[in-house]
């Protein structure tokens, strides 16, 4: 999928997800270029690490391999660089048609503000809250998808240890951190990741107080990001409904409201302070 280059406030909106025609012809390829090698799917999978049942779903379109496991099967495969050339396309098809282009943007941000009043925001998350988090999506999603969906969020992480470091920045209601998604323990476990990742100096996790008089933020979650070359783009997403906005005015009014909930939550210190006590609540 290409850049968006709207410059208004169109949705990109439902859309069909080429993302499972982009794995299925990725797996015709490697099964192709395997076959020709005159490899069967143990060798190859012992050559590459894997076992045959995850070759099996790589040439099945049914499971993203990762970028150094494509870059391995090119060359022991000598496919001349076919398999390398579909890596990003790959990479890409393992999130929801609606995000791809906010995860592209997301990869690239020196500066991401996010406000989020449903769940923890994706970047924030463990792997077993994001497993109850996709496990509680309607309609029901399939468990290979989940894993694909969880892979993926879990690779968005590595903005963390990008050199030199984004500035990061996260407005969250408190009543998110009160939501004992999964089950005890798993809530306990997202809350020491929030302590832990609020702790590096280029990221910032304020709390949303439920009792705060003054609220900018009833219009919904958004994201706001700055790319390297400058452009300040928005993302707002409701029910699986995505729009980038690049349009100066509308990004400056989500801009302002962000300052705002900045300005209204409690401060990074004592946001993680809250976090603490609910950890030590029995």
């Amino acid at each position: 999928m290409s850049e968006p280059t709207q410059s208004s406030d169109e949705g990109s909106g439902p859309e069909p997800d080429s993302g499972a025609g982009v794995l299925r012809a990725f797996g015709r390829q490697l099964k192709r270029f395997r076959v020709r090698a005159g490899m069967e799917r143990a060798e190859f999978g012992e050559r590459l690490g894997y076992s045959v049942s995850t070759i099996a779903v790589y040439e099945q379109g049914r499971r993203v391999p990762p970028p150094e496991a494509i870059d391995q099967a090119d060359e022991l495969l000598d496919a001349g660089g076919v398999l390398k050339e579909m890596k990003e396309e790959v990479e890409r098809a393992q999130f929801p048609a609606f995000f791809r282009d906010a995860a592209r943007l997301e990869a690239e941000a020196v500066e991401l503000h996010v406000y989020a009043n449903q769940a923890v925001p994706g970047l924030l998350q463990t792997e077993e809250y994001a497993r109850a988090v996709f496990r509680m999506w309607r309609p029901l999603l399939e468990e290979e998808t989940i894993a694909q969906r969880i892979a993926a969020r879990l690779a968005r992480q590595d903005i963390f240890a990008r050199r030199p470091r984004p500035h990061l920045s996260f407005v969250i209601e408190e009543a998110v951190v009160h939501r004992r998604i999964g089950g005890e323990g798993v809530w306990r476990g997202q809350l020491k990741q929030i302590m832990l990742i609020g702790q590096a100096r280029n990221v910032d996790i304020q709390l949303m107080p439920l009792r705060g008089a003054e609220h900018a933020g009833l219009a919904g979650p958004f994201t706001l990001m700055e790319t390297k070359d400058r452009r300040r783009i928005a993302y707002t997403e409701v029910q699986s409904d995505s729009r980038l906005h690049t349009e100066r005015s509308r990004v400056r009014e989500l801009e302002a409201t962000y300052g705002c909930l900045r300005a209204q939550a409690l401060t990074p210190q004592e946001s993680l302070a809250l976090v603490e006590k609910l950890l030590g609540e029995r």
